[in-house]
């Protein structure tokens, strides 16, 4: 079985074979799909959470919509 990943920042899956591994100082790892997503996490200290095009800020777009439309 191929263990497929999911990229750290924007939340695409990691084919095997390609994109890259990042081991941070206390051990945890991130996987980025592409060096766009590389650079925005790690060299641009950018959040996914407010970064209009990873999947984490459509699911936060949608849980404010979801709670603006309850009101």
């Amino acid at each position: 079985m191929v263990e497929v990943k999911k990229c750290s920042f924007c939340g695409e899956d990691i084919m095997p074979g390609s994109g890259k591994m990042y081991v941070k100082k206390d051990g945890s790892v991130l996987y980025f799909g592409t060096n766009k997503c590389y650079k925005n996490m790690i060299l641009m200290k950018r959040v996914p959470r407010t970064t209009r095009w990873t999947e984490k800020a459509h699911v936060e777009k949608e849980a404010r919509k979801a709670i603006k439309t309850k009101e």
